[in-house]
């Protein structure tokens, strides 16, 4: 009984501990969005070199998007005329360097763990997109275009009040998304632990 209890209480503690985290940091980096213009976002990319590579690496790092936000973006800064290195740069590190899962890993793995993840990773965004810039996989991009969303800068509110709400808004629909795996991934854990 004692375990079936230990479960239950770890089940319900990590779950509520990453809800917290889940949409702290997706309002925080949803409000921080809406201050940098996609325009300076596409200047820093745009960096001669392994420069825009970091930059890529950078802004796909502290962008908490899925896939349906990550690809249009891209598109978006093939169209611009950013260097292909730097928005590979940005694709690898986007999906999986997000302050989400940075916040997740040092919860359930420890700070060391995430930062050496961070490290590689990020190293490694910057990496293959030097290598698929050098390569020629500009010539591997279909010509596409997608109508909808994937624009930093979509319907931003003007006041700082209705900023916040938008954040937190956006936040709790990304959750609704992951809500499902969230209590399956911690439900499995729980069950281990027990």
């Amino acid at each position: 009984m004692n375990t079936l209890l230990d479960t239950l209480r770890y089940f319900i503690i990590i779950t509520l501990e990453l809800t917290v985290l889940f949409l702290g940091i997706s309002a925080l980096v949803a409000l921080i969005l809406m201050y940098l213009p996609q325009d300076k976002i596409k200047t820093w990319m745009a960096g001669k070199g392994i420069v825009g590579n970091i930059f890529g690496a950078i802004i796909g790092s502290v962008t908490p998007f899925c896939a349906c936000s990550t690809i249009p973006l891209t598109l978006g800064f093939l169209e611009a005329g950013i260097p292909f290195g730097a928005v590979m740069s940005f694709v690898i590190s986007s999906p999986l360097l997000n302050p989400i899962i940075i916040g997740m890993m040092i919860l359930l793995l420890g700070l060391k763990s995430a930062v050496l993840y961070f490290i590689i990773v990020f190293l490694a965004a910057i990496i293959f997109g030097i290598i698929l810039e050098k390569t020629g996989g500009l010539k591997l991009v279909k010509k596409v275009r997608i109508k909808g969303e994937g624009h930093l800068n979509d319907e931003v509110p003007e006041s700082f009040k209705d900023k916040l709400r938008f954040s937190f808004l956006k936040a709790w629909g990304d959750f609704k998304g992951v809500l499902l795996y969230l209590i399956i991934g911690v439900g499995l854990g729980a069950i281990i632990y027990g």
